[in-house]
C-alpha cells in the first residue's frame, strides 16, 4: 500500500495578518492605564527627571543594550523561558525594587530591566521556531526595541521596526543599537520618571516593568509573527509588513477577519 502523505496545512495569511494587528493594536492597553491611575498623567514625565539624567539617559541606554544583549543569551544556559505570569511577576517585583529608593535604584535597575526585556523577546522568537542564538535572530531581537514604548500613545500604525535587517555582522549589530538607542531611551525615561513619582515609585515601578513586559512581549509576537509567515506562506516579508500597515490603517470595526482571541 502507498504511503499517504498528509499535506501540512495552508497558511492563510490574510487571517493571520489580522490576528497580527489585532496583537499590536492591544500591546500595552492595559499596562497605560494602570499607569493613569497609579501615576497621573502619563505624558511629559521625562520632563520630571533632573537635566543631567535626561542629557544621559541615551548613553545609558546604549550601555544597558548592549550589556543586555551578552546578559540574556548567558541566562538562557542556567534560566529556563518562565510562563507569562512568572516573568511579569518578576518584572514587576524588579521595578517595585527600582521605584523604591528612587532615582538612584531606578538608574541601577536600568540594564537589570532590559536585560529580561530582551530575555522575554529571545523567548518569544523561540516560541515561533526561531534559534536565538543566530545572528539574524540577535538582531531582531534588538529590532524590536525601536518600536514604540507602551507610553507613547502609538497609534497602531508604528511598524517601522520590522524594516528588512542589514548586512549581518558586529559592526552592523552595534549600528543597530545606535539607531535604537533612542527609541529605547524615550521609554526608559517615562519608566524612570515615573518611579521617581512621590510615595507612589515602588507602584509605578511595578506598573510600568508590568506594561512593558506585556508590550514587548506582544509586540515580539507581531515581529516574529511577520517572519514565520513570510516563510510558511511562501511571500517576502516587506509584503506581510505592507498588509499589515495597512490593516492597521484601516478602523477595527470596519475590518474583515477573525478578532483575536484573548
Amino acid at each position: 500500500m502507498a504511503e499517504i502523505i498528509v499535506p501540512p496545512p495552508q497558511v492563510d495569511p490574510d487571517a493571520e495578518i489580522a490576528r497580527l494587528a489585532e496583537r499590536h493594536e492591544a500591546a500595552g492597553g492595559f499596562g497605560i492605564q494602570l499607569l493613569n491611575i497609579i501615576g497621573g498623567q502619563v505624558d511629559g514625565l521625562i520632563d520630571r527627571l533632573p537635566r543631567e539624567v535626561q542629557d544621559q539617559l541615551g548613553q545609558a541606554t546604549h550601555a544597558a543594550l548592549v550589556q543586555a544583549l551578552s546578559a540574556a543569551s548567558r541566562s538562557r544556559q542556567s534560566v529556563p523561558d518562565q510562563s507569562p505570569w512568572m516573568i511579569r511577576a518578576v518584572g514587576s517585583a524588579m521595578g517595585a525594587a527600582g521605584g523604591f529608593g528612587g532615582l538612584p535604584t531606578a538608574l541601577a535597575e536600568l540594564p537589570l530591566t532590559t536585560t529580561m526585556l530582551l530575555r522575554v523577546i529571545e523567548g518569544v522568537a523561540v516560541e515561533h521556531g526561531f534559534d536565538p542564538e543566530a545572528a539574524s535572530v540577535r538582531f531582531d531581537c534588538v529590532q524590536v526595541f525601536s518600536a514604540a514604548g507602551p507610553l507613547a500613545h502609538d497609534d497602531g500604525a508604528d511598524v517601522g521596526f520590522m524594516s528588512a535587517r542589514m548586512a549581518l555582522s558586529g559592526a552592523a549589530m552595534q549600528s543597530l543599537i545606535t539607531r535604537v538607542a533612542p527609541r529605547l531611551a524615550a521609554a526608559m525615561g517615562q519608566k524612570l520618571a515615573a518611579q521617581t513619582i512621590p510615595v507612589l515609585g515602588a507602584a509605578a515601578g511595578a506598573a510600568t516593568n508590568y506594561a512593558y513586559v506585556g508590550y514587548y512581549t506582544d509586540i515580539a509576537h507581531v515581529h516574529f509573527g511577520l517572519r514565520r509567515l513570510a516563510v510558511e506562506a511562501d511571500i517576502p516579508h516587506e509584503a506581510a509588513v505592507d498588509q499589515l500597515r495597512a490593516v492597521l490603517s484601516v478602523p477595527r470595526k470596519s475590518r474583515p477577519g477573525p478578532r483575536m482571541t484573548p
